[in-house]
């Protein structure tokens, strides 16, 4: 991670942003006791690093079998034009399928990825169904999950 574009941010703040992505519920007093901070300093940066955007959000990571999501898939979209309007329409359309945990508006060979999230092949015959009627959709292609190597771990803060 090149420390140099991060503006205002010392080793402190990256140490504590690297904790807490890591375990989100820690308490103040432990997180305190890991940067080398008294609680008072060590809560007003973590107030600090939320307000300046640092820190987005905090959650827990489910597991999506035992929830009936144990399937994913990621589908490649391509609009059948590329304006604002078609964009925004498959936008706004899109956002509204729970099934779906991502997208992501992509250059190169086609416009969207998205990653999709299901029980079994049932439920992804319909929801490729309610995929490809989305506004401006042309084309799609899927490539089904076999095996998670990778999770999402975070964003790199500290070199290990």
């Amino acid at each position: 991670m090149n420390k140099d574009k991060i503006k205002n941010l010392d080793r402190i703040d990256l140490t504590i942003l690297d904790v807490l992505q890591k375990n989100g519920r820690i308490s103040n007093s432990e997180l305190s006791k890991k940067v080398n901070l008294s609680a008072s300093p060590c809560l007003e940066r973590v107030k600090r690093l939320e307000q300046d955007g640092y820190i987005e959000r905090y959650g827990a990571f489910l597991n999506a079998s035992k929830l009936k999501y144990g399937m994913s898939a990621f589908i490649q979209v391509t609009l059948d034009r590329t304006t604002a309007d078609v964009f925004n329409d498959f936008r706004v359309q899109v956002i509204k399928i729970k099934e779906v945990a991502e997208c992501h508006m992509v250059a190169g060979g086609f416009d969207y990825l998205l990653q999709l999230r299901f029980e079994d092949m049932d439920a992804f015959r319909k929801l490729l169904g309610i995929i490809v009627e989305l506004p401006g959709v042309s084309q799609t292609h899927t490539y089904m999950v076999m095996e998670h190597v990778k999770r999402y771990s975070g964003v790199p803060i500290l070199e290990s």
